[in-house]
């Protein structure tokens, strides 16, 4: 399922017992005219001088050609897609939802004062854009770039600097009001940092398209160059206040400046050794430093991933509504989570369902780091787990928190199984394009 198959003799036979590693009747190794495997004489390999050797060679063999693995090959492509689409489709959906309520939330209509939100920013010095120039026209903007760095992100359009805008533009609207939202507006929060990190547009994307057909074109150029400009202006015009710093006051004590200028010159170094020396040493280091750096920002959301469900597990373990199975009875009959009455009171009035499900959720979260041991096992929890937030998402009206942890989840999904869905895709898409016009 996840590219690793098992080889097996092409005529579909069983190979007894016996005759494996055998050649006409002799030992494969020894009619190669090689020293037979230890072991392969009934003993364990371990009373020669070889032994430990043998044993301490192949230790190293397998972290050797992992090491190579993590640091030569990207890995979780699809994933990485995914993930990014995911919450791409997340950030925009609710952007375009809240657009009617956009200034009551974010905007000059909020309950929590501009004056209130600059008080708290000054405490714990979270990063915000709004507050530079305040005013409507300043945040009307800001939401409206959220909007097309969504988009931006969803289709997989200059990733390297829609990423960018699109962490800037969570992190500016989400830190304007911490009170608003629930666990999905955190979960955004936290992959909108990890996605600048990760090479998540290497498969379905335009990037990818574009890769494909050669044309890369200067709009990339041209975008650089803007966004550069931009940042230069933030940095030097003296109203970004306490945003944008070369130090923080807390670990690892550096500022979001050195995060913007570092990634705008890894990406102007990246085009121009592309154009200039494609197949040199230097564009083979960025290319392998940037592997490296994808591997440990998917292994980041990964583990990102097992914390909050492991975390959210144990703490329902010590609840008591919990131990007595009726956790899942109360909100059912509170008016903020049913936005469907009938359905939420047909649930709701099943003791049964309710005991079993409230029940199988702790169950399911605290075993999920451990299902990670076995493939099979951790694709039925993953797939029971993402059925249970589509219900969460219908039954209790948590759209945005549900798709969010759908979409995170999607880092432990099978290639096997993407590969699938999009060869499936790929056929629909056909068939409805060969259907003759009526």
């Amino acid at each position: 399922m996840n590219g690793v198959s098992e080889r097996e003799p092409r005529s579909g036979a069983v190979v007894p017992p016996e005759e494996e590693g055998r050649t006409d009747g002799v030992p494969r190794q020894a009619a190669a005219g090689q020293p037979p495997v230890p072991g392969s004489d009934g003993s364990d390999g371990s009373d020669g001088p070889d032994g430990p050797a043998v044993r301490g060679a192949g230790v190293a063999g397998a972290f050797g050609r992992a090491v190579e693995a993590f640091t030569g090959r990207v890995l979780g492509r699809h994933q990485a897609a995914v993930v990014r689409i995911g919450f791409g489709l997340v950030w925009l959906a609710y952007l375009l939802r809240e657009w009617p309520n956009r200034r009551v939330l974010y905007g000059d209509r909020s309950p929590w004062s501009a004056e209130l939100a600059e008080r708290l920013l000054g405490d714990d010095g979270a990063f915000t854009v709004l507050p530079w120039f305040g005013g409507r026209p300043w945040f009307e903007l800001v939401y409206h770039l959220a909007v097309l760095a969504a988009l931006a992100v969803l289709l997989g359009w200059r990733t390297r600097a829609s990423t960018v805008l699109f962490l800037v533009t969570v992190l500016s609207l989400q830190n304007r009001d911490v009170f608003l939202g629930d666990g999905g507006d955190n979960v955004v929060h936290l992959m909108a940092v990890y996605l600048v990190f990760t090479r998540c547009a290497e498969v379905w994307s335009l990037d990818a398209r574009r890769a494909r057909t050669g044309r890369d074109g200067w709009t990339g150029v041209v975008l650089w160059g803007v966004l550069g400009a931009a940042l230069t202006v933030c940095q030097c015009g003296g109203f970004s206040g306490g945003s944008l710093t070369w130090t923080g006051r807390t670990f690892p004590y550096l500022g979001w400046s050195p995060l913007f200028w570092g990634l705008w010159a890894v990406a102007g170094a990246w085009w121009v050794l592309g154009r200039l020396r494609p197949d040199g040493e230097p564009r083979a280091v960025l290319d392998a430093l940037a592997t490296m750096v994808h591997n440990c920002a998917m292994l980041v959301i990964a583990v990102e991933v097992v914390l909050i469900y492991a975390t959210a597990g144990w703490y329902k373990v010590q609840g008591s509504r919990w131990q007595d199975g009726t956790a899942l009875y109360y909100p059912l009959h509170l008016d903020y989570f049913t936005p469907w009455p009938g359905l939420s009171a047909l649930v709701g009035s099943a003791l049964l369902p309710v005991f079993l499900i409230s029940y199988g959720t702790v169950i399911v979260q605290v075993a999920f780091p451990f299902t990670l041991l076995d493939r099979r096992v951790k694709n039925v929890l993953l797939a029971v787990m993402m059925l249970e937030h589509a219900g969460i998402a219908v039954v209790l009206g948590l759209p945005v928190f549900s798709l969010a942890m759908i979409a995170a989840d999607a880092v432990f999904l099978p290639t096997g199984a993407l590969l699938w869905a999009a060869r499936v895709r790929r056929t629909l898409t056909g068939r409805i394009r060969r259907r003759p016009a009526p």
